[in-house]
């Protein structure tokens, strides 16, 4: 059966995610550990921390199945010196509320080159501001979002994550987050039974299967290659229900958590029972 939960607010404090998250009937959640609007944003408390952890605990959230998302603001591989600095120390501000939670994970999108360097420097970039965070935080693992290719972002295409891994010096702390609605808008074919079996093949052979931490689980309302970005409720987007029904069937990610981006918040606790029906 598949760990499957919503990305939670945590408003008020993150200590109220897991709770949000149990009311549910979720056995995985996300988070955003701090305000995801604002560059800089005031240390967690040690009550918060506390109340957290003790709340994980009595509702029976492993750290295995929490996938914390970091600011929308970071651009790990931003162009401007003086801004990637900004970046870098944001996303190593989150690594480390994710240490005071006793979280093992840190979701993140990758980077926008902006259109003023190469993708490849872009990548670079990226890798180095991995490598400098994991230097300074310890059993926190950096997980990269596969995108949909939207405007100038990067990690669209399977070779720019495994580009970046490549150049992460702990890779015991590197992995990835695979978004379904980024992917097919990516231009994989998840919705075939070839496709998908394509996709995953692809994926092992460029990046390798042990490196998959997470996958939300999102439909789109954007046709196959669109390379744009727009979530749908589950089964109600060209994905289509028969992939949701493939992908809860598939043994091989038994082990990991599946996070709801889906928009209609109003249907979670039903498609969080459906997709919990169909992994068993």
């Amino acid at each position: 059966m598949k760990n499957i939960g919503p990305h939670v607010s945590a408003s008020g404090g993150v200590e109220n995610a897991p709770e949000a998250a149990r009311q549910l009937g979720a056995t995985a959640f996300a988070l955003f550990t701090k305000n995801q609007r604002q560059w800089v944003s005031p240390p967690l408390s040690q009550k918060s921390i506390d109340l957290f952890k003790e709340r994980c605990v009595n509702y029976g959230f492993s750290a295995d199945y929490i996938l914390p998302h970091d600011s929308y603001l970071i651009n790990l591989g931003q162009p401007d010196d003086v801004k990637l600095e900004q970046s870098r120390a944001a996303f190593l501000d989150e690594m480390q509320r994710c240490e005071q939670l006793g979280l093992k994970m840190l979701n993140f999108h990758p980077g926008s080159h902006l259109k003023m360097i190469s993708i490849d420097e872009c990548l670079a970039r990226i890798a180095e501001s991995i490598n400098i965070a994991l230097s300074k935080t310890q059993g926190v693992i950096a997980v990269i979002e596969n995108t949909a290719g939207q405007g100038s972002n990067v990690g669209f295409e399977f070779t720019q994550i495994a580009q970046i891994i490549d150049k992460v010096e702990d890779k015991s702390r590197v992995g990835v987050c695979i978004d379904t609605c980024h992917t097919y808008s990516a231009g994989y074919d998840l919705k075939t039974d070839a496709g998908y079996e394509s996709t995953w093949r692809q994926f092992d052979e460029i990046i390798g299967l042990n490196y998959l931490k997470a996958i939300h689980l999102n439909d789109t309302k954007k046709e196959f290659a669109s390379r744009v970005d727009r979530h749908d409720s589950i089964g109600k987007g060209f994905l289509g229900m028969d992939f949701f029904i493939r992908i809860m069937k598939d043994a091989r990610f038994d082990h990991i958590p599946f996070i709801l981006e889906t928009p209609d918040e109003s249907l979670w606790a039903d498609e969080i029972k459906l997709l919990q029906e169909l992994s068993k």
